[in-house]
């Protein structure tokens, strides 16, 4: 039953590109966050990403122009696979879902594991990274 009403719950949040915000985790440091505010049916809570380019440079650049031209305001998590992952990433406006849609980004070299908490790319396919992602559960 929780693993149910948890997929209810993510199934209908939506990322609010308003309230992003980039910050450098540290003066001098690579890693950059990104913050989001996600609305919870009635409520809202926030997480934030910590992100590394130096483990996917090219990566790490689309996420931060996805951020900064807002492409994933109003994006929802649209797609829950209990005890794998949740997906997000389609633009809530369909033009610029539409622009998006084949802007392949070509694969940077696995650096990290794909592990629990982590977010990466969903794919479908080697190079065909878009706007797409996921966050692990396990």
């Amino acid at each position: 039953m929780a693993r149910g009403i948890i997929a209810l719950l993510v199934a209908s949040c939506s990322l609010r590109g308003e309230a992003v915000n980039l910050n450098r985790a540290a003066q001098g440091s690579s890693v950059w966050n990104a913050e989001f505010t996600v609305q919870l049916l009635n409520g809202t809570g926030s997480f934030t990403v910590e992100v590394h380019p130096d483990w996917a440079p090219r990566g790490a650049a689309r996420f931060q122009k996805l951020l900064q031209q807002g492409v994933l305001s109003d994006a929802r998590f649209f797609r829950v696979v209990p005890n794998f992952m949740v997906q997000f990433g389609i633009p809530g406006n369909p033009e610029v879902a539409a622009r998006w849609h084949d802007a392949n980004l070509d694969d940077d070299d696995v650096k990290q594991s794909n592990s629990r908490g982590y977010m990466t790319y969903a794919t479908a396919g080697p190079n065909t990274r878009t706007t797409q992602m996921f966050i692990n559960f396990k």
